[in-house]
């Protein structure tokens, strides 16, 4: 899982695997070690959403640890479609969450398990 701040967004970037997670446990976590007791976790997570509430994507952050939730419909739609990503906009905070695309340059070690990137289809 990618993790890419720009002005006022947070966009997290799934790969295949990260994504087979996500549908089978409700979570994908990673970890970035600064130093001897200084981390950053950030988590996606699908969650329930109370009958009548808005089902819109959610970020927090606590303690050193950003949690992005996924209301559940919405979730199982993107993970099992072709959508690319699942977005909101709440307070100021913009938050993407997309499938990993592999790069149209040279594979690299890092977009092995990215999904295959459309533009790089042949017609």
């Amino acid at each position: 899982m990618k993790l890419r701040f720009h002005s006022n967004s947070l966009r997290l970037r799934l790969s295949q695997s990260d994504i087979a997670r996500l549908a089978e446990t409700g979570r994908v976590e990673e970890t970035v070690a600064f130093g001897p007791g200084q981390m950053l976790a950030y988590s996606v997570e699908t969650c329930s959403i109370e009958p009548g509430a808005a089902e819109q994507v959610s970020a927090s952050f606590e303690n050193g640890r950003i949690r992005v939730m996924l209301p559940g419909a919405p979730a199982r739609r993107w993970i099992e479609s072709d959508e690319t990503g699942i977005e909101n906009s709440s307070g100021g905070l913009r938050v993407l969450v997309e499938k990993d695309f592999q790069c149209i340059h040279p594979e690299s070690e890092e977009d092995r398990d990215g999904f295959p990137n459309p533009l790089a289809r042949t017609t």
